[in-house]
């Protein structure tokens, strides 16, 4: 089975559960920062902070998540749009993400014909770009990190 949720920071998870406490006592509920540490990684499925820790560690923000705005290149033409799928292949650092356009790309280079599209799906390397290139050599996605 491929993950398919990406894991926070260990930035994040502490910032996640500073917000939680905080929302907390101006509710009227006090609770040590240790315990908000501990409910944080509870709603990300896992037994305690020390687990949670050890599975997020100190590793770097991942390339994109869901919900990210990007921007790239995608056949040749400027794109922005939303990730709306998002799925870890391998530990590689492959993924295969899904976008959603802002506006609409046109696709073919040919005059007398278009074929636009709203939503993008393509597998990524780590670098942000396709294995897969179009006939002038150039990646099908490059996206700007």
């Amino acid at each position: 089975m491929t993950q398919t949720i990406h894991l926070l920071t260990l930035n994040d998870a502490k910032a996640q559960a500073k917000r939680l406490r905080t929302q907390l006592q101006s509710d009227g509920t006090d609770i040590s920062h240790s315990k908000s540490l501990e409910l944080v990684a509870s709603q990300h499925g896992y037994r305690d902070w020390n687990t949670f820790h050890a599975a997020i560690g100190n590793q770097p923000r991942a390339l994109v998540s869901l919900g990210d705005k990007v921007s790239g290149i995608y056949l040749g033409k400027s794109i922005r749009g939303t990730v709306v799928s998002l799925e870890t292949l391998n530990k590689g650092g492959w993924k295969r993400v899904g976008i959603e356009l802002d506006t609409p790309v046109d696709v073919v280079t040919f005059d007398s014909f278009s074929s636009f599209r709203k939503r993008i799906n393509a597998t990524i390397g780590p670098d942000g770009r396709t294995k897969e290139k179009t006939s002038n050599g150039q990646p099908h996605l490059v996206l700007n990190l």
